[in-house]
């Protein structure tokens, strides 16, 4: 956490000073910093994986009783709003939400077993991307890759 100092002056010209704590995160994406929100957003940015308002829901309930569901799905919906997070849906009718990091891009496969999902990079499909894009005159302007199959640990 940081800190903001605000100045105000009032129409004599007396200041008056006020500090505000600020979470870095909800600075730079313009959000209103609550308690409640700073919690989630924790607990999400803990989370190595992809995880479901259900998940998250989960793992906030027996530290912090006092959010509730419908806080959660508002807040992961306002992260995705904002650009904190990013929602990904792998076909099974459950949305997920990843963070979001500017300039970052991965793929994604996921099995159809028992529903794991892999983060990937792969530069030389990324190429391949653009030079099709580029055959066709078409200019990208965002994209997603995700292969369905069964991962190592169910095949074996």
């Amino acid at each position: 956490m940081k800190y903001i100092m605000k100045l105000t002056f009032n129409t004599r010209g007396v200041m008056n000073a006020q500090t505000e704590q600020v979470s870095p995160v909800h600075c730079q994406k313009g959000l209103k910093s609550t308690r409640q929100r700073d919690i989630i957003l924790d607990s999400f940015l803990a989370s190595d994986r992809h995880i479901s308002i259900e998940e998250l829901y989960l793992k906030l309930r027996s530290k912090h009783p006092s959010i509730g569901y419908a806080t959660v799905y508002r807040t992961l919906k306002l992260f995705a709003e904002s650009g904190i997070a990013r929602e990904i849906q792998f076909g099974d009718g459950q949305t997920r939400y990843e963070h979001a990091n500017e300039g970052e891009h991965h793929d994604h496969l996921v099995c159809t077993r028992c529903g794991t999902i892999i983060e990937f990079e792969n530069e030389t499909i990324e190429k391949l991307q653009q030079e099709v894009a580029d055959a066709h005159g078409f200019q990208i302007e965002n994209h997603k890759l995700e292969l369905y199959g069964v991962c190592a640990k169910c095949t074996a």
